[in-house]
């Protein structure tokens, strides 16, 4: 896979800085890439990027999970995609071997890609802590798989609850915990209560009260992107809802079901949310690629991957200078999140796109305009340009402000007609938790030699 008349840039890593990169330098590198002297290659253990901020309103039932994610091949046709996991590289032979979905069924062995610049965007991970049982209840809230598999768990836990007599099951069942106050845990938690609150109106031996909704955060705020007030307005709004947060508790063990808290606190659930933070990819560990000390790409201003030519990162992968940053802040970096990843990767494909032409790069910079969260329907709390908002005007702008952020227009559309269409009609609270095991009618019809006419 190697011409020496072709200049390959391997992008390594489909999410949002590799998937817009790539989109960038299809549109930047047009015409070399119609020649054939340029070739772009993506190299993604999935072939879609995840539309992150929209996993919450897809755990509740508010977009369903196919326009949460943008197909890889359909929005990068001038590119080539390759599904498969990027499992070890060697830049200053410029080769790195990807191990595909092939050389899995096949037993060929890994693939060598030769390429000529490199980006480093595999993004991050869930960080998990050594909590005694974490490992074997803990649900992520990561993917798209792990909300819709959330969402059908806890329609899942409403139905064990309305058909059990045993009060120790039902109350397990009905005892909700998630741990991490940023985006991902407080965002899930309104939403999924919030869907919950409204499923609960069709059980017949379920009130809302029943439902234990609990928020453990280890430090003393919530939502620190929004600001310290805002902060306070999100847990004054969330206990209002009977919404037990937490704040300076940590998760000691929930070891056979049975959370323990570092208050002291001790009780049954069945459902243990994890969203305390990520960490770079695995991979970047594995590559003799400069990092910092959370494990970050060090990289200049340009995005150039600091001290290795022709190596590039962005997202959180990288660890960036904000050159945004005041006096009192020298080596401040560039937060990891989507709104500098999505900026980055304009920036990023617009340097690249230099490289290859032989033209002056630029720096990255942007001063941080803010962060929006939803908190459920039709509240939310927000902090933009210096103007703080809260309850419907909040909530309005993230939605506004996300659907102008995904990408293409088809998904915009799908949206936004899902959003108008979920207003105009009751929400849908249908447990598809059979999904996730698709041929287990079939198996029990094998194993028995039951045929539908019998059952």
């Amino acid at each position: 896979m190697s011409s020496e008349d072709v200049t390959r840039i391997l992008v390594v890593g489909g999410g949002y800085v590799g998937m817009y990169t790539a989109l960038r330098l299809q549109r930047k590198l047009k015409q070399e890439l119609r020649q054939g002297t340029v070739e772009v290659v993506v190299v993604d253990p999935e072939p879609y990027m995840t539309y992150q901020p929209f996993l919450p309103e897809a755990a509740a039932g508010s977009i369903s999970p196919r326009h949460v994610v943008v197909p890889l091949r359909r929005v990068l046709p001038q590119c080539k995609v390759v599904i498969g996991e990027v499992t070890a590289l060697d830049h200053e032979d410029h080769r790195a071997t990807i191990t595909t979905l092939a050389a899995e069924e096949t037993g060929d062995g890994a693939v060598e890609v030769a390429y000529d610049e490199l980006v480093l965007a595999p993004g991050s991970v869930s960080r998990t802590l050594p909590v005694p049982g974490l490992a074997d209840v803990g649900i992520g809230f990561k993917t798209v798989e792990e909300a819709i598999g959330l969402r059908n768990h806890v329609l899942g836990q409403l139905d064990i609850a309305s058909s059990t007599r045993d009060p120790a099951v039902r109350d397990a069942a009905l005892t909700f915990v998630f741990v991490g106050g940023g985006y991902a845990g407080v965002e899930a938690l309104a939403e999924l209560e919030d869907m919950a609150r409204y499923a609960v109106r069709y059980y017949h031996n379920i009130q809302p009260e029943d439902m234990k909704w609990i928020l453990v955060e280890a430090t003393n705020r919530i939502l620190p992107e929004v600001g310290e007030e805002m902060g306070r307005y999100a847990v004054r709004e969330l206990r209002a809802r009977n919404i037990d947060v937490r704040l300076e508790t940590r998760l000691d063990s929930c070891e056979k079901r049975i959370v323990q808290l570092s208050d002291g606190s001790r009780f049954p659930t069945r459902t243990l949310v994890w969203t305390a933070g990520v960490k770079p990819h695995p991979l970047l560990a594995a590559t003799k690629m400069p990092l910092n000390e959370h494990g970050r790409v060090l990289c200049t201003p340009a995005l150039q991957v600091d001290g290795v030519a022709h190596a590039w990162s962005a997202g959180d992968a990288a660890a960036v200078p904000d050159l945004t940053a005041g006096p009192d802040e020298p080596r401040a970096l560039c937060a990891p999140n989507a709104q500098h990843a999505v900026r980055q990767s304009k920036v990023l494909a617009e340097n690249i796109a230099a490289s290859v032409r032989g033209g002056p790069i630029v720096d990255y910079a942007h001063k941080y305009v803010g962060s929006v969260a939803s908190l459920g329907l039709h509240k939310g709390v927000a902090h933009l340009y210096g103007r703080k908002l809260k309850g419907y005007p909040a909530w309005f702008m993230h939605r506004a402000y996300h659907l102008s952020r995904v990408p293409t227009f088809n998904r915009k559309a799908r949206v936004l007609a899902e959003w108008t269409l979920a207003g105009l009609f009751k929400r849908e609270i249908v447990s598809l938790g059979s999904l996730e095991n698709p041929r287990a009618e079939f198996e029990l019809a094998a194993g028995t030699g039951r045929h539908n006419e019998a059952s």
